[in-house]
This record gives structure tokens, C-alpha cells and sequence, in this order.
């Protein structure tokens, strides 16, 4: 539904508000037909609130968008979509675990989408992110692409 809606209905994002209402109305049919994936969003901001420097803000398509001193680290729309930016290098490697996937929108661009769906994904949505953070925080700490291939 979420591909169809950006496909078909994309140019909407454009009037003020719109997006937000979406993502609010959203969350309300979650907590009705699937509650346990808002309990999956509350943990993975949790998670990146605990790191150092990191706020949380309305993303400007709806959903929350995760950030360490003004700068985006990612963001997750209320249907469990992360959205990252990463090297074409990075994405590529991570796209060959077979995880991840291009960004519903901008396929050629670092941008990845990761479909968080049950309890069993934050783990590793929060791995995406603390690579993203230690990545924009210049952090000499930086994983390997390989530590994020472990079964969550």
C-alpha cells in the first residue's frame, strides 16, 4: 500500500500538513490492526535517543526522523519503513546480505529502506542506524559492513 500511495499520490507530499495527518491517521489503524509494530517504533527511538547528541523530529514526509546535531541520521514512517543514506559502497554491501533494500523512492542514490515488520528487526534496524550515527558523528568506531550480516 505504501508504494502505491507514494507512486500514485507522491505530488500530495507538496501541501502542507498532508503528510503529517497521513502518518498521524496511520498509527491510529496500527493500533488497531497491528500494535505491536508501534511497540517495534517506540524501540528503535528509544535506542537512538539513548546515544549521545541525538533528537527526534517530524520527518517532512511523515514518520520520525532521527538526528545528532541538526544533521538527518535516518528516518522511519509509521508502516515500519527505515530510510538510511549511505555510501553507494556501503548500501552496495549491504544490499548483497539481501536485507535491505533500495530506497522506495530513490533507487540510485545511497538512500536504503530496511522494512522493519516484527520485533525481530529492531535489533538490526538499530545496528543500520548506530552505523549511520557513528558514521555522521566522524565516530573511529565505525563496524564493519560484516557486523551487521549476524542474525539478529
Amino acid at each position: 500500500m505504501f508504494k502505491f500511495i507514494v507512486k500514485y499520490f507522491g505530488l500530495l507530499k507538496s501541501i502542507p500538513l498532508l503528510a503529517y495527518l497521513f502518518d498521524s491517521q496511520f498509527k491510529l489503524w496500527l493500533l488497531i490492526t497491528n500494535a505491536e509494530l508501534l511497540d517495534c517504533l517506540d524501540d528503535i527511538e528509544a535506542e537512538v535517543l539513548s546515544w549521545k547528541g541525538t533528537s527526534v523530529s517530524l520527518h517532512k514526509y511523515g514518520g520520525l526522523q532521527f538526528n545528532w546535531n541538526g544533521k538527518e541520521i535516518g528516518h522511519i514512517h509509521s508502516n515500519g519503513v527505515l530510510d538510511i543514506r549511505f555510501s553507494q559502497k556501503i548500501k552496495q554491501q549491504l544490499m548483497e546480505e539481501g536485507r535491505i533494500n533500495d530506497h522506495h523512492v530513490f533507487t540510485n542514490s545511497g538512500w536504503i529502506s530496511f522494512y522493519v515488520m516484527k520485533k525481530e528487526d529492531v535489533k538490526y534496524a538499530n545496528r543500520l542506524l548506530k552505523m549511520a550515527y557513528l558514521k555522521i558523528t566522524n565516530d573511529v568506531r565505525l563496524p564493519p559492513i560484516s557486523a551487521l550480516t549476524t542474525v539478529c
